[in-house]
């Protein structure tokens, strides 16, 4: 008896929750800006979270809530700050663009909070590097709140990025593990991305890219993240293994078409000077297909292809390509390696001074009477060439 009618209450609710399920999500109600300190700073977390979600209303708002909780803070009965939620939410707040000139004006004798993460927090926001990097050291994010330590997390990822980079990039992996989904995670990404690309660890790499178009694409500030990706691409050799092109193709897919188009043209002349040819003919074809007719970009993308085919095993279409561009519309700077190129190029297909293709029924001659002087001619050219090449690896401007 008990079974058919809970089944009957069930069948009764059903259409209830149902409809429950599918409605639309209410929307997210407005920052309070009252309350308890750590509570304003909760308010100010998730208007940046929004930041980092695309809410552009929610950008052009925030620093005016930075502003009036900076108000309320200094208001505040001197009381409130003896809480510890109060004294880290000033660090929080210091952390997430407070001014440090209104944290001043607060009783520092009543604030309950580690002296170090009070005085690293003020120390960063106001320019003194080495100071919160003394102060910040030896802060393990993870023994702290979560809320402060995915801060305090990020804070270290910047202020080690270019003397400690493992250190720097295991802060920023603390910073994402405490407090995902968050603004912090975005900013932790973002600043990630470009020190993993210098220690040229490709499977990261890819990872984080993968994870910032998961959750973070549509971003204020997701033309920074891109920006850092390419600076990743193009100044080190993740996009030069040919075996992972692939997988850099489907990572650029994300991209719009004329960034696209100009990363693979850097990636093509980064990979021709650095004697990847596979590499530079296999961007110079995705340039060439997302190049205009008659542009400069495609004659570029015809320069590179037909470089990568005329010093490897297609020589005559090669050549034919690079005599047939328009040198008008090549860069200044790229003119010296089509001539070296075409230079090299040529000297390879060179034929001995005197030979014929009857000598080749004669008889070699004696090591004693070979004559070296026309092939060692070539060969000390081709050796210039290729020293031009490789000084010429030093221009890595798109």
């Amino acid at each position: 008896m008990i079974k058919p009618l809970l089944r009957a209450a069930l069948l009764a609710l059903l259409p209830i929750t149902a409809a429950g399920a599918f409605a639309e999500p209410a929307p997210a109600p407005a920052p309070s800006t009252s309350g308890e300190p750590y509570e304003l700073v909760r308010a100010l977390q998730a208007a940046q979270d929004g930041i980092a979600n695309g809410d552009t209303a929610a950008y052009g708002k925030h620093i005016a809530l930075i502003r009036q909780i900076g108000e309320k803070f200094v208001a505040a009965d001197p009381g409130v700050w003896s809480n510890p939620q109060n004294g880290q939410a000033v660090v929080i707040y210091l952390l997430s663009g407070g001014g440090p000139q209104i944290v001043r004006k607060l009783p520092r004798d009543k604030l309950n909070v580690d002296a170090r993460l009070f005085d690293g927090a003020l120390a960063y926001v106001e320019g003194r590097q080495d100071e919160a990097r003394e102060l910040l050291k030896d802060v393990k994010p993870r023994t702290i709140p979560s809320g402060l330590g995915g801060q305090v997390a990020l804070v270290q990822g910047a202020l080690f990025a270019r003397t400690e980079a493992s250190l720097a990039i295991e802060r920023l992996d603390d910073a994402r593990l405490l407090l995902p989904g968050t603004l912090v995670e975005e900013a932790a990404l973002r600043r990630q991305i470009l020190l993993v690309g210098q220690a040229e660890d490709f499977d990261k790499f890819e990872f984080l890219t993968q994870a910032y178009i998961r959750h973070y694409r549509n971003s204020v500030y997701a033309g920074d993240f891109w920006q850092r990706f390419s600076t990743g691409v193009t100044q080190s050799s993740l996009a030069l293994d040919e075996r992972r092109f692939a997988r850099i193709v489907t990572l650029l897919e994300q991209i719009d078409r004329a960034s696209r188009l100009k990363l693979y043209l850097v990636i093509a002349r980064t990979a021709m000077v650095r004697g990847r040819l596979v590499v530079t003919r296999l961007a110079g074809e995705r340039a060439l297909a997302l190049s205009a007719d008659a542009s400069a970009d495609r004659e570029r993308a015809h320069f590179f292809r037909g470089a990568s085919q005329a010093l490897t095993d297609e020589y005559d279409g090669g050549i034919a390509e690079l005599k047939a561009l328009d040198r008008s519309k090549l860069p200044e700077r790229d003119l010296p390696l089509l001539n070296a190129t075409l230079q090299l190029a040529l000297d390879v297909r060179k034929p001995f001074a005197g030979g014929t293709v009857a000598a080749a029924d004669k008889p070699p001659v004696t090591p004693a009477r070979l004559d070296l002087a026309s092939s060692a001619a070539t060969l000390a050219r081709a050796q210039k060439q290729f020293g031009e090449l490789e000084l010429l690896t030093r221009d890595r401007r798109p």
